[in-house]
């Protein structure tokens, strides 16, 4: 995790949380967040398994040139990979734990760039067993010429990970995570084992759509 916007929102979600896996929806204050805000989005859980976007901040929308609230998650990503992303969604809210999406986006004209995602899991209250809500931030590696005149046409997933508590100051994330509900403790290697398989790595040649 190297992006500012990244590094913010994440320690931002980590002290809301105290010692819960995740924070209430209503414990994210927006005046908190203000100078991030527009790099922000939540994703719904929904019976179909399909998250969707409840929110999305106007730089997001502005990146992909529509308004997003409503819209399948899986909408932003390429033909061939929906099913990816949305299990690392899905996987988030059903483990309580955040993750980091590296993707790369593509305009009509075929321009790219690096992006960095975060997702973190949020409980509508503290009575359900798994978190039904997502906060997310979506930002761009650099900020080139044609970024914002030029809508994105898809993502493509480049690599996965799990974070962790010590995320920020490690720099590179660990396979410890927290539990599915209640206050946070640490798995074990045979749990990180079958959460990476929802976190799956995918990275085509050179970058490109296979």
């Amino acid at each position: 995790m190297r992006h500012k916007t990244s590094i913010e929102i994440f320690t931002y979600w980590d002290h809301i949380r105290g010692p819960y896996d995740a924070p209430l929806r209503s414990q994210v204050e927006p005046a908190a967040v203000r100078h991030v805000l527009s790099d922000l989005f939540i994703l719904e859980a929904t019976p179909s398994d399909r998250p969707r976007f409840r929110l999305a901040g106007t730089k997001i929308c502005n990146i992909f040139g529509r308004e997003l609230r409503e819209e399948d998650f899986s909408a932003l990503w390429a033909g061939s990979q929906p099913d990816d992303p949305v299990k690392i969604a899905n996987g988030v809210m059903a483990h309580a734990v955040p993750a980091l999406i590296n993707a790369t986006g593509y305009s009509v004209t075929g321009r790219h760039l690096a992006f960095e995602i975060v997702l973190m899991p949020l409980r509508s209250s503290r009575e359900g067993e798994n978190c039904d809500r997502l906060l997310g931030s979506l930002a761009p590696a650099q900020n080139p010429a044609w970024f914002g005149a030029e809508p994105l046409e898809f993502l493509a997933l480049d690599r996965s990970r799990i974070l962790t508590d010590d995320q920020v100051k490690a720099g590179e994330p660990t396979r410890q995570t927290a539990p599915f509900g209640g206050q946070r403790t640490s798995k074990g290697p045979e749990w990180s084992e079958a959460f990476r398989r929802i976190l799956p790595w995918r990275a085509s040649a050179g970058g490109r759509i296979q």
